[in-house]
């Protein structure tokens, strides 16, 4: 087989047919070779629509996550192509950060690699230490991804990717967790056998990077960079603005689109409840002011709202308005998701409570089912910090204030 000349869908057809068969065993260099001339004229955004259409027909998500290196293998010869970005293409930002992290992996790992006892440890020690700081700053960088340009993607049709995407960040935080608390370990007191443990866990780090950022260079991106309108850009571009960039990232990857996007002009009528009466700006800065981030999913499990508080808890864009409350969170979860849902709109369930440790703080987070008249209208989102509160003991009155 040399030469094909298939329209789109017995193309697709034979692309998503290789797929299968690597699944089920078959040799991936024979399928190179059997397809080559086809294989080379393979598109980014071919492979995610391929992978997206798969999963609907039932191939589990977590095997094609895990066979995603073969999938590259075989179509790397059309994937090698070099994307060209604008410079405030929010994409070019996302290529720059990975370049970077990267960067930062290898040095890593030559570091640890040299040092060879506590005392050189102790020597490279502060080295070592900025270069985990990094590594936590780089959080930004999968979340602007997740809120941003995961969302805008889905908007596109391309659902399924993202969601791997998002599976192998998971991944990514569960080596970096594993890394920082192997250091903190061996700060408090040096032991050869953790410090071969941390060698590992950066090596580890390294190679996941590696693969993952190659798959995101090469066929998101390129998927994004197709897909999206101009306006597309300019709003992930803000949202990634409002989420933020890491320390290490260069000025001029941050500056501000020069194209504006102008909000929707909100209307000066009044609200009228049953009990009193708003504007829209006091509705909407009384939602911004209370202690608490809210964030509000319809009965059609859509994403409507989400307040505004100065100093949000978990990460939330204008991107995520309309998206799928599935899609707002990582796969290992979303089975949970849908369980509490299914308990509010059978009414087995009103709320739902649950209470995690992040950065130091014990965050208290709570689902609400919203009902008018025993009808179902959706669920309501209420995330607070109680570490203060827990602190409260005795009592304080009115007057007591000051």
């Amino acid at each position: 087989m040399s030469e094909f000349y298939y329209g789109f869908k017995e193309r697709k057809e034979i692309l998503k047919d290789i797929i299968r068969r690597i699944h089920k065993g078959e040799d991936p260099e024979k399928m190179k070779s059997d397809f080559k001339e086809l294989l080379k004229t393979v598109e980014p955004d071919e492979i995610a629509k391929i992978e997206e259409e798969l999963i609907k027909e039932g191939m589990d998500r977590n095997e094609i996550q895990k066979l995603c290196e073969v999938h590259l293998l075989i179509f790397k010869e059309s994937l090698t192509k070099k994307e060209g970005y604008d410079s405030l293409n929010p994409v070019n930002i996302l290529m720059k950060e990975h370049e970077l992290i990267l960067k930062m992996s290898e040095e890593l790992v030559n570091m640890l690699n040299s040092i060879n006892d506590e005392k050189d440890f102790i020597e490279n020690k502060e080295k070592i230490l900025i270069l985990i700081e990094n590594f936590k700053d780089s959080e930004s960088h999968y979340l602007r991804e997740e809120n941003a340009l995961f969302p805008t993607l889905e908007k596109c049709g391309v659902v399924e990717p993202p969601k791997i995407m998002w599976i192998e960040h998971d991944k990514i935080r569960e080596i970096k967790k594993n890394l920082y608390e192997t250091f903190n370990k061996i700060q408090t007191k040096f032991d050869s056998n953790l410090y071969i443990e941390l060698k590992n866990y950066s090596i580890e780090l390294k190679n996941f990077l590696n693969s993952h950022f190659f798959k995101e260079n090469n066929v998101l991106f390129p998927t994004a960079n197709k897909l999206f309108k101009k306006e597309d850009f300019i709003k992930v571009k803000k949202d990634f603005d409002e989420i933020g960039y890491p320390k290490f990232l260069p000025e001029e990857y941050k500056i501000l689109t020069k194209t504006e996007i102008i909000d929707e002009k909100k209307e000066t009528h009044e609200i009228i409840l049953p009990t009193g009466s708003f504007t829209l700006d006091e509705l909407e800065s009384i939602l911004n002011t209370l202690p608490v981030d809210i964030t509000f999913v319809d009965k059609n499990n859509k994403v409507k709202y989400f307040s505004m508080t100065k100093d949000r808890i978990f990460v939330r864009t204008k991107a995520v308005i309309g998206r799928s409350v599935q899609n707002c969170h990582p796969q290992k979860s979303v089975h949970i998701v849908n369980k509490i849902v299914e308990e509010f709109k059978s009414g087995k369930r009103d709320s739902a409570e649950f209470w995690i440790n992040l950065n130091g703080r014990l965050i208290y987070i709570r689902y609400f089912a919203v009902r008018k008249d025993g009808e179902y209208l959706g669920t309501i989102e209420v995330t607070q910090d109680i570490t203060d509160i827990k602190k409260i003991e005795g009592e304080k009155r009115l007057l007591d204030w000051e």
